[in-house]
């Protein structure tokens, strides 16, 4: 039926998917589904009709889940991928962790994974050119700064580094970041919590698995800075871990808890990613954004919904929520330039991520009133919170010294 979505299901033994078919009968007005019982007969269903998702067991003979979902990604990138599977050997799960979207783990009921394919779907809805969509699913990784990549390797090459170290080098780059929560939140390593912490999550994956993901996996990628050569990724990171620490400041300021503050300080680290997405996998569109954004004095973001129809907002929230980080953080990257278009009108980790950005980008760029009004004022007013600005303002001003000397220090 036209306007369905298309799910394909992949396990080897039938009474898993005959318990599939039964779980999401409820589905059926929304989804058509399909259930192949081998990676051979999902390529081959794959190879005669388009798929939105697949979602496949991990051990299974002749082709297990990860080789299965490395032919696809091959194949057909703008899928969705996820791994269902009650199986957590290190080594598969390494294996899928640059082809898999997202790893669920078994038992899993069916409002769960119902949850799960819904929002994959809505993710959707943020991008109007499926062209874009299909590139942004085929990405597995994020470009990282040179310096913080070979301080990893070093310290991931002496056995007497503690995972404390290791998680401290690995918070101080975005792309790091992002990429360990995805594994940690998205059940590779079975953490049955969630984890905001990046250097939290090096703890409960592991050295060895670290070691393994960094080294062998290739999880991590080096930014070479070849076709943008004037782009500063230093310069990125400086700006994005200080909005993590203004936008945290703000959070806790208005009495938020711990998981609030959690979520508040990762949206605002990996607010700006998809500027990451676009020098890694866009450079020429990203080029004609800054030479139609100088040539005609409008904002970034102006340049980028004419050039690509979409925003580097909208492309690192539709990424990270494909990865499955927490709703509030993406929805805190996907919107932290236009918060009234979020449905949420509430105090949340968006707020602070939209005022911290634009009192980063007034304070230290110097670019209020440089056509764009940075922070929404009457937003703050729907919210109650207009007053508040010029407090935060004083309070985040007062500590730039201390965070920019905290930055030097750590990319060092």
């Amino acid at each position: 039926m036209p306007g369905k979505k298309r799910v394909l299901f992949v396990d080897d033994e039938p009474h898993v998917l005959d318990g599939l078919r039964r779980m999401l009968g409820k589905m059926r007005d929304e989804w058509e589904m399909e259930f192949a019982t081998s990676g051979a007969e999902a390529l081959a269903a794959l190879a005669k009709h388009p798929f939105d998702i697949i979602v496949t067991d991990m051990r299974m003979p002749v082709m297990n889940g990860a080789q299965l979902l490395n032919e696809v990604k091959v194949r057909y990138p703008g899928i969705v991928r996820f791994i269902l599977s009650g199986h957590s050997n290190l080594d598969l799960i390494m294996r899928s962790a640059g082809s898999a979207h997202q790893y669920l783990a078994k038992p899993c009921d069916a409002e769960m994974l119902t949850q799960t394919v819904r929002r994959s779907y809505a993710l959707r809805d943020l991008l109007n050119d499926r062209r874009l969509g299909e590139i942004l699913s085929g990405i597995t990784t994020l470009p990282v700064l040179p310096g913080v990549y070979s301080q990893l390797v070093q310290a991931l090459a002496d056995e007497k580094t503690s995972p404390a170290e290791v998680g401290r080098i690995v918070s101080q780059d975005v792309g790091m970041t992002a990429k360990v929560l995805q594994l940690i939140n998205s059940a590779f390593f079975g953490v049955r919590r969630r984890v905001e912490d990046p250097a939290q999550a090096v703890f409960y994956i592991g050295l060895d698995a670290v070691r393994g993901l960094v080294l062998s996996v290739g999880v991590f990628s080096q930014f070479t800075g070849l076709e943008v050569p004037d782009f500063s990724i230093e310069a990125l990171h400086r700006h994005c871990l200080d909005v993590g620490a203004r936008a945290k400041q703000i959070a806790t300021r208005q009495g938020a808890s711990k998981q609030f503050q959690g979520d508040t300080f990762i949206g605002g680290v990996l607010h700006d990613v998809g500027t990451l997405i676009l020098v890694a996998n866009f450079a020429r569109e990203f080029q004609a954004i800054r030479s139609l954004s100088g040539a005609r004095q409008i904002p970034m973001i102006d340049a980028e919904r004419e050039v690509l129809g979409a925003t580097h907002a909208e492309l690192g929230g539709y990424l990270l929520g494909l990865w499955g980080l927490p709703d509030p953080v993406v929805e805190a990257v996907a919107f932290h330039h236009s918060p009234r278009s979020c449905l949420n009108r509430e105090f949340s980790p968006l707020t602070a991520v939209h005022v911290a950005n634009g009192l980063a980008h007034e304070q230290v760029s110097g670019e209020a009133g440089n056509g764009a009004e940075l922070v929404d004022r009457e937003y703050l007013a729907e919210l109650g919170l207009v007053d508040r600005l010029p407090k935060w303002k004083n309070e985040l001003e007062a500590g730039l010294k201390q965070r920019e000397e905290s930055y030097a220090e750590c990319v060092q």
